[in-house]
């Protein structure tokens, strides 16, 4: 096996947890390719943050739930940074919505975004990531909760776990490991966005540790599963939730 480079793709990389994970792997060592589709001057801000704090960054602008634009975001990351060694498959959509109240639109757009965007990301790191690298997507334990109106969200994040495990078995050969990180609720515009004030704080009083996540309580886990420590971890679904479930 060939050693890994050390550049990284984190999809929707321009705040919360994504912003978090890049910074993080800056702090390893890793060369980071910041990813955004709309929020360029955030994107700008993190890749800022990791310059001043003696990291290498570069934004890329991409659409991942079109197969093109991950094409492009790996041309562009290769020729500005090197050969991929990691790719972080972050980006995603949360919406609360009862099963009653979905409409084709709404669904097709959270598929879109979570189950082909990581199937685009995936399918092109099989071919195109360095041997011995790594593959991380974030799922959700909100899945073992499987709370009224998180349904179709629980879906389709169980299917980005399934991919996991496949693709896992798939690169296996080459020293690739695929593994997921599945987030409890965590302290982002994204949870807050998707529920009530009384729900969030629901969630902080169900975990034994008494708070909701951080960003880098996820960063952390991500920066190791991406390291050689993490050698003999693959096809894993790590679950960073604070206990709230198993």
């Amino acid at each position: 096996m060939s050693v890994p480079s050390n550049v990284a793709i984190v999809t929707g990389a321009s705040r919360g947890i994504g912003a978090a994970i890049a910074r993080r792997l800056a702090e390893s060592g890793f060369t980071v390719i910041v990813n955004y589709v709309s929020n360029k001057e955030e994107a700008d801000n993190v890749v800022a943050s990791i310059t001043v704090a003696g990291g290498i960054a570069h934004t890329v602008r991409a659409d991942i739930s079109k197969a093109d634009d991950f094409a492009r975001l790996f041309d562009e990351a290769e020729a500005k940074a090197g050969p991929v060694a990691l790719l972080v498959n972050n980006a995603g959509l949360m919406s609360a919505k009862r099963i009653a109240e979905v409409d084709d639109e709404w669904f097709d757009r959270l598929f879109a975004i979570n189950v082909r965007g990581t199937l685009n990301g995936c399918r092109l790191a099989a071919t195109r990531l360095v041997d011995g690298g790594a593959i991380i997507n974030l799922s959700t334990s909100v899945i073992g909760m499987s709370p009224p109106g998180y349904g179709p969200y629980c879906a389709s994040k169980a299917a980005v776990e399934a991919l996991t495990r496949s693709l896992s078995k798939e690169l296996g050969a080459r020293g690739i490991r695929v593994n997921a990180v599945a987030p409890g609720p965590t302290d982002t515009e994204l949870l807050h966005g998707a529920n009530t004030p009384e729900r969030t704080q629901g969630f902080r009083d169900m975990t034994p540790l008494g708070r909701l996540g951080e960003p880098d309580d996820i960063a952390n886990v991500i920066a190791f599963l991406g390291t050689p420590a993490a050698a003999w971890i693959n096809g894993q679904t790590i679950r960073v939730n604070g206990g709230i479930v198993a």
